[in-house]
């Protein structure tokens, strides 16, 4: 055989090895993706965004990466605490609408919108959680671009909701104190329903470009997500066309769900402040905050997460660090609403108490 044959054995014998590793690789994971091209990155490490080759494989299903990096002993602890948590947060704001829905002295402009956070808080924990949950147990479970797309949706619907609704909460508080002579003429019930409706108006509205936006894009190749939901920049990074454009919607939405928002909130408390130092009475003083302290809590902890996740420059993006801090933002933010406002707030404590038979508590 001469050198020119042994060169050309070799290349084969080379060439048929390497078709079997890829071989391999796609029947563990021939699930997500739609045709016979096969990946050729690695798991773990998404390629950056770039123009789709003409051999390039579509993607139709993703893999989230979640907790799959950890052993199952650490998954099934994350599985019991997140459960638990997340029952917790499902019944306390089930008790909360339950409570002022059926109590009388709840019927305010201020516990209509805690009723409406408390539903929308539950409905975006049902968006995320459960199929957490899921990938704890079972963490190699693909979901189709479709389903992936409605979690998007969904989540950022009510996400962008919460923000709009604890605005409008703000708005109520600096009403009652900055102006309680026009109180029920300003916060009428017809104003309190425009307000709420307005709010999911917005996040419907939001959750619709950017849903369009994400998943106009092709995704090739790269099908695993680096979290545990289907969220912006994680499913960016593995859009293989230019996402410049998506770059800029994007931060459209943050400043319009974000900053906006937050500047308002910022502004009432600023005025509800001032007037709050005029009261002559240490006594007054105290309770007109007091009024506030709840909702005042629940502001600081949402924005305050939200923002380092999604107001931090893309340069110091870390995609772990993201997903660490989503975890308290999905899992243990929604369950402080009716934690916070069932302890430190006394109105639902006396309901609560006269729902189960016992009289309110003494002042």
């Amino acid at each position: 055989m001469g050198l020119r044959d042994m060169v050309k054995s070799a290349s084969v014998h080379s060439a048929m090895l390497h078709s079997h590793e890829l071989l391999v690789q796609a029947t563990l994971f021939h699930c997500c993706l739609n045709a016979s091209p096969f990946p050729s990155s690695s798991l773990f490490r998404p390629r950056p965004p770039s123009v789709p080759k003409a051999n390039s494989t579509l993607v139709i299903e993703f893999l989230f990466e979640g907790f799959s990096s950890f052993g199952w002993q650490h998954r099934i602890v994350f599985f019991v605490v997140f459960l638990t948590l997340y029952l917790l947060t499902v019944s306390g704001n089930v008790i909360i609408v339950t409570i002022i829905h059926l109590d009388r002295h709840l019927h305010t402009p201020m516990y209509f919108f805690l009723s409406m956070l408390s539903i929308s808080e539950t409905c975006y924990t049902v968006a995320i959680i459960p199929r957490m949950l899921s990938d704890l147990l079972s963490p190699h479970q693909c979901i189709a671009i479709q389903e992936c797309a409605t979690q998007h949706f969904f989540y950022l619907t009510f996400g962008i909701n919460n923000c709009f609704l604890l605005t409008a909460m703000g708005y109520d508080r600096y009403v009652a104190i900055c102006n309680p002579l026009r109180y029920s003429i300003i916060m009428g019930k017809r104003s309190c329903v425009h307000l709420a409706s307005g709010s999911l108006g917005i996040g419907l509205s939001m959750a619709i470009i950017q849903v369009t936006s994400v998943f106009g894009r092709p995704f090739c190749d790269d099908f695993v997500v680096s979290h545990f939901f289907c969220d912006v920049r994680p499913l960016l990074k593995l859009a293989c066309a230019d996402t410049t454009v998506n770059e800029i919607i994007n931060f459209v939405v943050r400043v319009c769900v974000l900053v906006l928002p937050m500047g308002l909130v910022f502004i009432s408390y600023v005025l509800i402040i001032s007037t709050i130092l005029k009261i002559a009475s240490a006594e007054g003083r105290k309770k007109a905050f007091a009024t506030c302290a709840s909702h005042l809590t629940v502001v600081i902890i949402h924005y305050g997460c939200a923002s380092i996740i999604y107001l931090k420059p893309k340069s110091q993006s870390s995609l772990g660090q993201d997903r660490l801090i989503s975890v308290m933002y999905t899992v243990i933010t929604p369950l402080l609403n009716p934690v916070v406002y069932s302890l430190r707030n006394k109105e639902v404590k006396d309901a609560l108490c006269r729902a189960v038979g016992g009289k309110p508590l003494p002042t």
